[in-house]
């Protein structure tokens, strides 16, 4: 009976750690909620090699882009050469080459940001049949994902006279339906996913000194009516899915206008962070047909290039200091905030884990808990910038570095050996 007890926990225990995932990709920035939660069974509670195997590696030019993860591909980008951009699909299982596609595209960024490169920064976005690529040339691209063909390309400095981004275009796009939006051509664009017809522009703004908008959008509804929030430059603002009407906005101060963290929406509120503005809590109240902000709460903590995540009522964002903070959401206090790290991070949410991975090629595994923080393992997994966003698709996970692409996969070898 005692041998029977052994073996059914070690089954359990063995279903744990390698979950099977009804959600089977990764198919736009941030995941398939746009917000960093990845849903399946809990997480190992390591990161060594017994819990944390590779997978493959495959060697790439320089980029930024997050991979996206469909039930049989991976679909990366690149810059070859400084003067090429490259989209290419591996094989999820092995990595192997199935196609690629390229065009000319390249720019050179301001001096001040010469160290974060000159190469493609979007994270593409995958409906089913089609890939979406924004290239850094303010460039829109549509690919077939089976053969890498290109269907239509949208150029927003040619077709809309907007100056070419300074540091090139950051938005990554968004899908939804028979339309995709995305913040290029120095506004908010509605695209005809189909055709590449622009609908409609919103809180156009001429460009600026650097051009078009470091965010990227989100869809929700609130009070009953789904929109699109979105941050500029200066602005976040709700924006009416059929028509672009701007519904509501707020003025966010930023240095340079650096908004760059993608809008966190927690019901009918909406928190942000900017570099030289403090973090934000906004909820949006509704009067008739009417929309309007009121601001909750102000915390003089600045958040920076990393997006945040929310587990029940507190927001855990990376900050400009390179610091960590929880911050709890009904009053804007922090719980706590911790050392520096690097940079940047890009977070996925399991339960109440949180997976880092820090630009300097450090991955952390977090238990979530306002109480403290509380850092479960860290394994350093690059030796490359990894300033990519994450990945994580039930079991696996997939880590671009600056110039490859990684699959790991979550996988105890002690556990294996005593169950064979």
């Amino acid at each position: 009976m005692q041998a029977i007890h052994l073996a059914a926990s070690l089954l359990l225990v063995l279903i744990v750690i390698n979950p099977v995932q009804a959600a089977d990709g990764w198919p736009q920035w941030r995941g398939p909620t746009r917000d960093g939660q990845s849903v399946g069974e809990r997480w190992p509670s390591a990161l060594s090699a017994d819990h944390l195997q590779s997978s493959w590696r495959v060697e790439l030019g320089p980029s930024y882009s997050g991979p996206i993860v469909t039930s049989d591909r991976v679909f990366v980008t690149e810059t070859k050469d400084r003067k090429t951009e490259v989209v290419r699909a591996l094989h999820r299982e092995t990595g192997k080459e199935l196609w690629r596609t390229e065009w000319p595209g390249a720019l050179s960024v301001p001096f001040f940001a010469k160290a974060n490169g000159d190469w493609i920064r979007s994270t593409p976005a995958f409906d089913g049949e089609r890939l979406y690529v924004a290239g850094i040339r303010d460039l829109l691209v549509c690919l077939d994902a089976k053969s890498g063909a290109e269907l239509w390309k949208v150029d927003f400095v040619k077709q809309f006279g907007t100056p070419l981004p300074a540091f090139g275009c950051v938005c990554s796009p968004l899908v939804d339906g028979k339309f995709l939006y995305m913040q290029a051509g120095a506004s908010l664009a509605k695209i005809d996913k189909m055709t590449g017809k622009v609908i409609w522009q919103a809180l156009k703004d001429g460009g600026g000194t650097y051009g078009s908008a470091f965010s990227s959008p989100v869809i929700a509804t609130l009070h009953g009516t789904r929109q699109l929030i979105v941050q500029s430059r200066k602005k976040l603002a709700g924006v009416h899915l059929e028509d672009g009407q701007v519904l509501w906005s707020a003025d966010i101060p930023a240095f340079r206008g650096m908004n760059i963290l993608t809008p966190t929406v927690v019901g009918n509120r909406i928190f942000t962070s900017s570099y030289g503005g403090g973090s934000f809590l906004f909820a949006v109240e509704k009067n008739g047909a009417t929309f309007s902000l009121k601001k909750m709460w102000k915390n003089k903590v600045q958040g920076y290039m990393s997006s945040p995540v929310v587990i029940g009522n507190h927001v855990y964002l990376h900050l400009k200091n390179q610091r960590f903070a929880c911050i709890d959401l009904k009053t804007g206090k922090e719980d706590w905030i911790t050392t520096p790290f690097g940079k940047y991070w890009s977070m996925v949410v399991r339960d109440n884990r949180i997976l880092a991975l820090d630009e300097r090629g450090d991955l952390l595994l977090i238990n979530a808990t306002p109480k403290k923080f509380d850092l479960l393992d860290q394994r350093h997994i690059s030796d490359s910038p990894t300033w990519a966003h994450l990945a994580v698709v039930g079991d696996e996970i997939f880590i671009r570095e600056l110039n490859a692409q990684m699959v790991y996969r979550w996988e105890d070898k002690k556990l294996n050996a005593v169950l064979r």
